[in-house]
């Protein structure tokens, strides 16, 4: 009987323990609009784990993460055309638990990608 006593106060006390604190979740809602070409795509990018109906989500997560969430940066170098296409990238919802809103007007979708990586490559 006493084992049994040691098993019931043993699983109380995990029970009321608090759960180990988590990464809040990352969901973004991604948009892109070619004014130019009349067109609209959106997908969604979810992370931790990485999902949703983004084609590169494990890559775009990873830079996410390696930004400390942000989106843009400096150019990476890449030569792009000086077609004028524009595209406008946006971004709405969370990240690690914090607020997101992103919006920004690219010359065309190369100079967007060297300043976003694969974040908006779908």
């Amino acid at each position: 009987m006493p084992n049994l006593a040691a098993a019931v106060i043993a699983g109380a006390v995990v029970a009321i323990m608090p759960a180990a604190p988590s990464k809040p979740a990352s969901s973004l809602r991604l948009t892109l609009d070619h004014p130019d070409r009349g067109t609209s795509r959106s997908v969604t990018l979810l992370c931790e784990p990485p999902g949703g109906g983004h084609p590169e989500a494990v890559r775009a997560c990873s830079e996410l993460s390696g930004s400390g969430g942000r989106i843009a940066h400096a150019p990476d170098g890449r030569m792009c055309t000086a077609i004028h296409s524009p595209v406008t990238a946006r971004a709405k919802g969370h990240w690690r638990g914090e607020p997101v809103r992103f919006h920004t007007e690219y010359g065309n979708d190369c100079a967007m990608r060297s300043r976003t990586g694969t974040v908006f490559a779908f």
